[in-house]
């Protein structure tokens, strides 16, 4: 990991992250983090906006402890009631 305190930031941000291996590039502020640079791989800026945005990030919370108090359907069951098929297994032996 490398750390970069922003005030004796020398490089520009592109000589940063075009330097960047799989170790994140630390920001810190007065020695406390303020930033990351990482690498990023398999993934879209939608799947980036949607993961950090606050409020669909609740969204997903509340959806995971209703379902952990409350149960929740299997897919067999959600596809009957969706009129779909169910899907082929294989045996595979």
């Amino acid at each position: 990991m490398r750390i970069v305190e922003i005030a004796e930031a020398q490089a520009t941000l592109a000589e940063y992250a075009s330097g960047l291996t799989e170790e994140p590039v630390i920001i810190t502020s007065n020695g406390q983090p303020v930033a990351a640079l990482v690498t990023l791989e398999n993934v879209d800026l939608e799947t980036i906006s949607l993961s950090t945005n606050p409020k669909f990030m609740e969204l997903i919370e509340r959806s995971r402890t209703k379902r952990r108090n409350q149960g929740g359907l299997s897919s067999a069951e959600m596809r009957q009631r969706l009129g779909l098929s169910q899907p082929n297994v294989s045996n595979p032996g």
